[in-house]
């Protein structure tokens, strides 16, 4: 078989490599035998690579369970664990031995993958047939028959991935460990280096890790936290390497990337770049505009709203390179090219003939209303007064019920008297769940005003860019006492209306009614009804559109891939990232942005002090990595030059998901953790671009020095396997 993909393109499972791609790497540079990367019955790289909390990835890097992840892949345990008293998001942390380990305040897992079974044929089998519409309920009475019987007298679990749209499915055979502490972080001024302004961006100076340990019972199985719990003993952990390396040099990475989808449709592809992405960025951009005011007056205000300020920047500034770099590396141009040449292949073929078409009338359709879904999240759901409100739906859902039995004529008095007591009861403990839910909702004063500023600004955003023919009955009653271009005033006066009368505007007002719970005070409530009004309107109007339409699409994209496969069977497929173990090779590798730009493969400390701005929220620095950069004082790290490496680039192809996850060399030591991508590829989800796309990686020499010299915790870096 020859390989056309592209050597460096693919997020490929594990398992597969023995039948595409293990001759490729070997000629790259891989000197690890197929059985060292993945095996079922002897400790392998698999092993050492691990799904970090269910959104990250991280590696073993100790016998002792000690674990390597990205710094904002822990940043909400971080955050959660920082107090104006002992703040350790800004101060930075490191046990000085177990004992002094942290338990995160919310729960955290981290999950290995035991084995990788191809169900495809079974699930095919089954699923022969169906129709689309009955499909995914189908699939999942089939997911949860192989599952169970994968698990069956064990502690595993397992879940199932579907693959090319269809056309492949597998199970993954998962051992989850729940507790988990941390060991040690940067200050965030050295882990978030750079904040939003060189976010996906190169040249980068982050030092993005932070550090974890996972803890077990005695018999070295998965056990809820307990101070008796022992350290993990994993099967396989990482050898960390500082013997550098140098352009041109193998590079692996083994993580958990989330999704992409390489298989899109030329219609989708101008969906996203005209349409849907710029509404995501203007959207976010409120959120942030907003917090940021008053995050930058107050420390115990920046603290509640670390956590979401990140998360919601992190893909605000995705999706603005996404669409922008979808124009710049004309991929609806090549999109439409390859389907141009499919629909020449499929012209004599009955069963793909129409299937262009086909796509085409199922993207114009939905087109009227493909910001529907993404307003209901990104708008109407966005402000915290909403958010709270939404924990009024499980209580009216049980009000409702109260009403229909105490309405009944068919049960007895004494069976309605029994039914109403335990709806009562129920009431009680949803209100007293959502009053033990209040202590993890961020609010004070100054979040109060920045909620209300969020509001106005999103009904704005509604008003403008949402058709007046999809609003509900209540924002066209509200739209009609616009005049006169005096929008902004109306919004405002609604907002002030709001957030005076409801129940949900405070943590004081919500435990209050939830103490003495009201049906018909939930329903008059302003910001429940708001939010009920768009929720109904959604799932009356659009949601089995919206539903249809994906069905369609998918079932069309499942086609589309068969059809490729047909038409090129000589050419080795990946199936598109969906949050499993994938492994990306490639080269370190520097790139040129740009006619007459040159970026390098690595940057260096100088680097990150020619950055530096004292007192800036991005750019400052601790006095402690000063005074250590003035005395060149970098110990067994350096570089042969002297200087000590920072980060570097590799053109592994990865996406969100693979944040934390291991960069190794040849040998499979660790020589990085990757954390970013580069602003060039931001359209990398969608296409993968040969020439600029490139993975952003913290240099492990930098890590360990961070923590050794800066940290003053030489113990940690002890309890690695170094290779020098």
């Amino acid at each position: 078989m020859t390989q056309v993909a592209k050597a460096d393109e693919g997020m490929w499972l594990l398992s597969m490599l023995d039948k595409m791609n293990f001759k490729d790497m070997e000629a790259k540079g891989l000197r690890l035998t197929k059985e060292q990367l993945y095996s079922i019955n002897n400790s392998s790289l698999k092993d050492a690579s691990i799904w970090f909390n269910n959104g990250c990835t991280g590696e073993f890097v100790s016998s002792e369970g000690l674990v390597l992840t990205n710094h904002h892949c822990g940043y909400d345990a971080i955050a959660g664990l920082s107090t104006t008293a002992d703040n350790i998001l800004d101060n930075g942390f490191w046990a000085k031995d177990k004992g002094a380990e942290k338990v995160p305040h919310s729960s955290m897992s981290v999950t290995r993958v035991v084995r990788v079974d191809d169900i495809t044929d079974q699930v095919l089998a089954q699923i022969k047939g169906v129709e689309e519409k009955d499909r995914a309920k189908k699939l999942r009475e089939i997911f949860k028959d192989l599952e169970t019987k994968a698990t069956e007298g064990t502690h595993f679990e397992a879940t199932s991935r579907e693959m090319f749209k269809g056309n492949a499915y597998y199970l993954f055979v998962m051992e989850k460990f729940t507790d988990i502490r941390l060991v040690g972080t940067p200050p965030q001024n050295i882990g978030k280096f750079g904040g939003e302004t060189d976010n996906w961006m190169w040249p980068r100076h982050t030092g993005d890790f932070s550090m974890f340990r996972v803890y077990v019972g005695n018999d070295n199985k998965p056990a809820k936290y307990n101070a008796t719990n022992v350290p993990y003993k994993p099967l396989k952990h990482l050898s960390v390497s500082l013997k550098g390396f140098k352009e041109g040099d193998f590079a692996m990475i083994i993580g958990f990337p989330g999704r992409t989808n390489r298989y899109e449709f030329s219609q989708g592809i101008a969906l996203a770049t005209d349409i849907v992405d710029p509404n995501i960025v203007n959207l976010r951009a409120i959120r942030l505009k907003a917090w940021k005011e008053q995050m930058i007056q107050d420390d115990a205000t920046r603290l509640l709203l670390s956590s979401s300020y990140a998360s919601v920047a992190n893909y605000w500034k995705y999706f603005d390179g996404e669409a922008e770099q979808l124009k710049r590396n004309k991929v609806f141009e090549k999109k439409a090219g390859e389907e141009k040449a499919f629909a020449l292949w499929a012209s004599t073929r009955d069963e793909y003939k129409t299937l262009l078409y086909d796509i085409d009338q199922t993207y114009t359709e939905y087109k009227p209303y493909s910001l529907q879904a993404t307003y209901m999240r990104e708008c109407i759901g966005a402000p915290g007064i909403i958010q709270n409100s939404s924990m009024g739906f499980a209580l009216e859902s049980l009000y409702k019920k109260r009403a229909e039995v105490a309405a009944s004529k068919e049960l007895s008095k004494e069976a309605k008297m029994k039914e109403l007591s335990s709806i009562d009861s129920n009431i009680n403990v949803l209100c007293k769940t959502n009053i033990e839910r209040l202590a993890s909702i961020s609010y004070n004063d100054r979040i109060i005003v920045a909620d209300k500023k969020i509001f106005a600004g999103m009904l704005m955003m509604y008003f403008k860019n949402i058709p007046s023919d999809q609003w509900t009955a209540d924002f066209k009653k509200l739209a009609s006492k616009i005049k006169n271009g005096n929008a902004e005033i109306i919004f405002a006066k609604y907002t002030d209306m709001v957030f005076a009368k409801s129940i949900f505007a405070s943590k004081e007002k919500i435990e209050a009614f939830m103490k003495k719970p009201n049906y018909k005070k939930l329903l008059s409530d302003p910001a429940f009804a708001f939010y009920k009004s768009h929720v109904d309107n959604y799932n009356a109007n659009f949601k089995t559109k919206i539903e249809d339409f994906y069905s369609k699409s998918n079932a069309l994209g499942r086609k589309y891939i068969k059809g490729l496969m047909e038409m090129a069977p000589n050419r080795y497929y990946y199936p598109d990232a969906n949050s499993c173990q994938r492994l990306t090779y490639g080269t370190i590798r520097s790139y040129n942005p740009k006619d007459g730009v040159h970026y390098d493969y690595i940057t260096t400390l100088d680097g990150v002090m020619e950055k530096y701005i004292p007192g800036d929220y991005e750019f400052d620095l601790p006095q402690g990595l000063i005074d250590l950069y003035k005395k060149a004082d970098y110990g067994r790290y350096k570089m042969e030059n002297g200087k000590l490496p920072v980060a570097f680039l590799s053109d592994n192809d990865i996406t969100g998901g693979n944040s934390g996850s291991p960069v190794m060399d040849g040998d499979g030591n660790l020589i990085g953790i990757a954390f970013d991508g580069n602003w060039e590829a931001m359209s990398g989800n969608i296409d993968f671009d040969q020439k600029y796309k490139r993975t952003i990686s913290v240099d492990i020499r930098y890590v360990l020095w961070l923590i050794d010299k800066f940290g003053g915790a030489p113990h940690i870096v002890n309890e690695m396997t170094i290779i020098e």
